[in-house]
C-alpha cells in the first residue's frame, strides 16, 4: 500500500533541484534520491526543508517541498524556539504523514520524535556518520543539542545505520538496535574505469569546507606533490575565520584549485577527469563522496575507512599521514595496472552493494515496518 512519507532535511532543496545552491552534502543528496524515488514508486512523499525562496508546497519530480522558516529568520537564541521549532512543527502537521523520516544527528532528531510520539506517528532516524552512533557525542558541544539528540534516539521506532561498527556503537553508547543499510547512490550507467593520459595527475578532494573534513591536510598534501594537480570542490561551511585561513593556505601552493559548490553534471565531469578521489577526514559515516568515485571507477585514498571496506576490497589506500596519502598516489600514477585493478574493483563494488535499484527497496522496507508500529 502507498504510503504518506515525510522526510525532514532542511538543506535539500538544493540536492532535490539538482542545482549548486546552498548545503549541498552527502545527507542531502541521498535524501533528496530517497524522495524522488519513494515518489516514482507511488508513495505520497512530503520533503520539509529551509526557506529559499521556494514556493510554499510546489511539486518537484513528483515530491511535494513544504518550507520551515528562512535559515537566517529570527533573532540569536530565540530563534531556536521560533522560528526554526515552530515552522518545523507547523509543516510536520502540514505533511500529515503516516511515518516521518530524519538523516543526520541533531537537535532536529529530538524535535521530530518528540512530535511524531505525541502525535502517535511513526519516526524513523538514519545516522550519517560514526559520529552520530559514538555515545559521547564528540561533534555535540551544546547541551541542548546533545539531549535533543539522545531524546530522538529514545523516540524512533526504527533507526538505520551504514555499516557494521555503527551497528555496534549504537548498541553500546544509546543502547538502541538499529538495522545496517549500506548508502545508495545514482551513479552512470556506463563503464567509467578508464582515465585520459592527460587526467592521471590530477587529484580531486570533495566535502564542505570545514574543520571535520580537514582541508588543510589537503594543502599540506599538495605542498609535498609539487607534480600532481589538486581539485578541491564545496561550499565553504565553517567560520569566516576558518575559511578565510583555509583560502589564504590555498593561495601559497600553485598546485591547488578552487571549484567551489558544484552541480550534479559538473560533479559527474570532475569525477571522469580526476586519478581518484582523496579523502582527508577526521570523522566521516559512509561518505557519499567515495559512493561517486566507486561509480565512475575511481580509486579513493583516504584517512577513513568505513567498516575496513577500501582495505579488504582493494578500492583504493589508506594512510594515516599526507605522506602516507602522498605514497599511495603516486603509486597510482605510477602503476597503470594497480589503478586499473583499484577503478574496476570499485565500480565493481559499487554496482553489487550501493547502486539505486539494489538499496532503495531495503529503506522503503524499513518505512513501511515501522509504520505499521503506529498504524
Amino acid at each position: 500500500m502507498p504510503l504518506k512519507v515525510a522526510i525532514v532535511s532542511h538543506f535539500a532543496y538544493g540536492a532535490l533541484t539538482g542545482g549548486a545552491r546552498g548545503h549541498i552534502g552527502g545527507v542531502e543528496k541521498q535524501t533528496a534520491m530517497m524522495a524522488r524515488w519513494l515518489a516514482s514508486r507511488g508513495h505520497d512523499v512530503t520533503l520539509l526543508t529551509w526557506d529559499e525562496g521556494q514556493t510554499d508546497g510546489t511539486v518537484i519530480d513528483g515530491v511535494r517541498v513544504h518550507k520551515l522558516c528562512s535559515r537566517d529568520e529570527g533573532l540569536p537564541i530565540v530563534r531556536f524556539v521560533h522560528p526554526r521549532w515552530t515552522s518545523l512543527t507547523r509543516a510536520l502537521a502540514t505533511a500529515d504523514a503516516d511515518v516521518y523520516y530524519q538523516n543526520c544527528g541533531e537537535y532536529v532528531t529530538g524535535q521530530v520524535g518528540l512530535w511524531c510520539r505525541l502525535r502517535r506517528r511513526s519516526f524513523v532516524y538514519s545516522s550519517a556518520s560514526d559520529a552520530d552512533c559514538d555515545g559521547n557525542l564528540p561533534l555535540m558541544k551544546e547541551w541542548r543539542v546533545r539531549t535533543l539528540y539522545r531524546l530522538g534516539l529514545r523516540l524512533a521506532d526504527r533507526i538505520i545505520v551504514q555499516n557494521q561498527r555503527q551497528q555496534r556503537m549504537m548498541l553500546e553508547g544509546f543502547q538502541r538496535q538499529a538495522t545496517v543499510i549500506p548508502m545508495p547512490c545514482a551513479g552512470p550507467s556506463e563503464d567509467c574505469a578508464t582515465i585520459e593520459p592527460e587526467h592521471r595527475r590530477t587529484v580531486l578532494w570533495v566535502g564542505r569546507i570545514c574543520r571535520v573534513k580537514r582541508p588543510d591536510r589537503l594543502i599540506e598534501l599538495a605542498a609535498a606533490c609539487p607534480e600532481l594537480r589538486f581539485v578541491v570542490v564545496g561550499p565553504y561551511d565553517d567560520s569566516p575565520d576558518y575559511v578565510r585561513a583555509i583560502v589564504e593556505q590555498a593561495e601559497a601552493v600553485r598546485n591547488v584549485t578552487f571549484w567551489g559548490a558544484a552541480t550534479r553534471a559538473q560533479l559527474d565531469e570532475l569525477y571522469r577527469q580526476a586519478l581518484c578521489l582523496c579523502c582527508t577526514s577526521d570523522h566521516e559515516g559512509f561518505p557519499n563522496t567515495f559512493l561517486e568515485a566507486w561509480s565512475h571507477g575511481r580509486p579513493v585514498v583516504s584517512t577513513w575507512d568505513p567498516d575496513d571496506l577500501i582495505r579488504r576490497h582493494e578500492l583504493g589506500a589508506i594512510a594515516g599521514s599526507v605522506s602516507g596519502l602522498a605514497a599511495a598516489i603516486r603509486r597510482l600514477v605510477a602503476s597503470g595496472d594497480e589503478w586499473q585493478a583499484q577503478a574496476s574493483n570499485g565500480r565493481r563494488y559499487f554496482q553489487q552493494h550501493h547502486a539505486v535499484e539494489e538499496v532503495m527497496p531495503r529503506f522503503e522496507g524499513v518505512l513501511v515496518d515501522a509504520a505499521r508500529v503506529r498504524g
